[in-house]
């Protein structure tokens, strides 16, 4: 569920600060300063310090450095997360070797991670940091278990419609995991993930390397064909749907809409004109983004799924869409790509079974 922090009577939220630099952990405490809802309680130099602190400060939620001496913070975040589970927010600088540790720091537990400029614009990039920090505290916390994924055990035979995803905080493993259970042949799918630009590059790299069909990032004009799954590539863009009997990616250069850049309710309003010939999905995130336009959608004909609370990292843009009546179903994380499937299938032409 998404945190009560923000209510008056809530104690504040104890963070413990765990990075080698004392720049950045002065700023970063200079920034949470400000924000009457977070006490830092400490710092720690390395992991091995901060195991210690944890022991004594207990505090709610961690913000972690990746590269640090000793230990890094991948290897400490692994062991946390298999000893002691807690909120974690992981500091990565925004280069491709950060990102790609980033994306491991995300697939491990931790529940956010925010990008550090190579140079300059330090208190600019921390900015979001407390609101981020609130998410955490709040957010859902679960052994790294391997689970049953749902996956085609037959033959799948496309009826046509197109696949429109929608996900943020926790949507690294959400979508990994769904995307998991498509065969190479699956629907044409878009997805809009809330995500730094450097950061949405490689995840695509990873998500590319370890799924059936074949996905990159969106391009202006791409064609939307069967097996093939694009991903918004971010920046200064959302991610729509071309109208017209031949559907096409469009990159449009726009302000925020919801609160993001990536959008998920520009993309979900971007389909309206196909919309029989939808099915559209929220997965974990903080927020409403998506909701809104899921309704019209569903309106419009639209076949609309959410994923469920008991899954969801973050029970945010799944709880608004059912809330609103947007979404027709709540549906577990390990059963999603075969409901999608399921509505994007030709009758009688597809079994489903669990397992790889």
């Amino acid at each position: 569920m998404e945190p009560a922090a923000n209510s008056p009577s809530a104690r504040p939220i104890r963070v413990l600060i765990v990075d080698d630099s004392n720049t950045i952990r002065t700023l970063i405490r200079q920034v949470l300063a400000q924000d009457s809802r977070l006490m830092v309680v400490g710092e720690a130099n390395d992991p091995y310090e901060a195991r210690e602190k944890i022991k004594i400060l207990h505090p709610d939620v961690l913000t972690l450095d990746v590269e640090m001496p000793r230990m890094n913070g991948l290897e400490f975040l692994e062991k946390l997360m298999r000893l002691r589970p807690m909120a974690v927010v992981m500091i990565s600088s925004l280069t491709q070797k950060g990102a790609r540790a980033a994306l491991e720091a995300l697939s491990l537990g931790a529940v956010d991670c925010i990008g550090k400029p190579v140079a300059g614009g330090l208190r600019e990039a921390f900015r979001g940091l407390g609101d981020m920090l609130v998410m955490a505290a709040g957010a859902r916390l679960r052994h790294r278990a391997p689970q049953a994924r749902i996956r085609p055990s037959a033959g799948f035979d496309w009826n046509g419609r197109y696949v429109l995803i929608g996900s943020s905080t926790g949507g690294v493993e959400a979508l990994e995991t769904l995307l998991a259970g498509y065969p190479a042949n699956c629907p044409p799918t878009l997805i809009t993930q809330h995500m730094p630009e450097g950061f949405l590059a490689s995840f695509a790299q990873r998500l590319a390397g370890r799924i059936a069909p074949q996905l990159q990032l969106a391009t202006d004009g791409a064609p939307l064909r069967q097996g093939q799954v694009y991903l918004a590539p971010g920046g200064d863009s959302h991610l729509l749907v071309t109208p017209g009997d031949r559907p096409a990616c469009r990159l449009w250069v726009g302000e925020k809409r919801s609160g993001h850049r990536p959008s998920v309710d520009a993309l979900f309003e971007s389909a309206l004109p196909h919309a029989p010939r939808v099915v559209a999905a929220l997965l974990t995130g903080m927020g409403r983004d998506g909701a809104e336009a899921m309704g019209r959608l569903r309106q419009g004909g639209a076949q609309c799924l959410a994923q469920d609370e008991a899954s969801s990292v973050v029970f945010g843009m799944p709880r608004a869409a059912l809330e609103s009546g947007a979404a027709q179903a709540a549906v577990p994380l390990s059963r999603m790509a075969g409901e999608i499937l399921k509505l994007c299938a030709r009758p009688d032409r597809m079994r489903v079974g669990a397992g790889r």
